[in-house]
């Protein structure tokens, strides 16, 4: 079984994630934030939750292959089932997959540059991708846009946490209060399993 299918077939419910954190109030909602101009115009044939091998491709996705998982849940820590969950990013050559982005790069066509999926009964999602890359003007970021089945709905950017001129960057700088800052910024360290992926987990507070 290919590395692709076995992914998809483990699905979110492969890993152990650590509990949501019991608080004495609410849970902070993750801040909103905008999509950007590149939310695709046209959704790639293949967009599930497996964006470093493309269907029909023989090659994966350059870059640094890493596992970002984690829950969609309410302020008050109840896992959303049936959360859609998008994300979208550029490549490693810094380019996205739109027609409308200005960066003269090669894109990478064995990356899949969207992916989707839908939480578990737990709230969880999985994504296998690539460690976000810097795009002229903006540090490294992936794009979130995450819809409960209620319709609620929230875009948001996930940031790798203390990277170098974050608190430059114009879209992080516009959050409002630390713990907001804090809130969108994840680890992007060793993957437990001992595979040569990186981990990365991440919660989206929903209301």
């Amino acid at each position: 079984m290919s590395k692709r299918r076995t992914f998809l077939k483990l699905g979110a419910g492969s890993l152990v994630l650590a509990p949501i954190a019991a608080t004495a109030g609410p849970l902070l909602e993750t801040v909103d934030q905008t999509t950007g101009p590149f939310y695709p115009d046209e959704l790639p044939l293949d967009s599930d939750n497996d964006l470093v091998w493309v269907e029909g491709r023989d090659q994966p996705a350059q870059g640094i292959h890493t596992n970002v998982v984690g829950r969609v849940v309410t302020p008050r820590g109840k896992p959303i089932a049936g959360a859609k969950v998008e994300i979208w990013q550029c490549d490693a050559r810094g380019g996205y997959h739109h027609p409308d982005d200005p960066n003269d790069v090669v894109r990478d066509e064995n990356f899949q540059a969207y992916g989707s999926t839908v939480t578990d009964a737990d709230g969880r999602y999985r994504f296998r991708t690539i460690k976000p890359v810097s795009y002229p003007g903006r540090v490294p970021h992936i794009h979130y846009q995450v819809t409960t089945p209620e319709g609620s709905r929230l875009a948001t950017q996930l940031y790798i946490a203390g990277y170098p001129g974050l608190e430059e960057d114009g879209v992080f700088r516009r959050i409002d209060g630390e713990a907001r800052r804090q809130g969108v910024q994840a680890e992007f360290g060793p993957n437990p399993d001992g595979s040569a992926e990186l981990l990365a987990e991440w919660d989206v507070v929903i209301a």
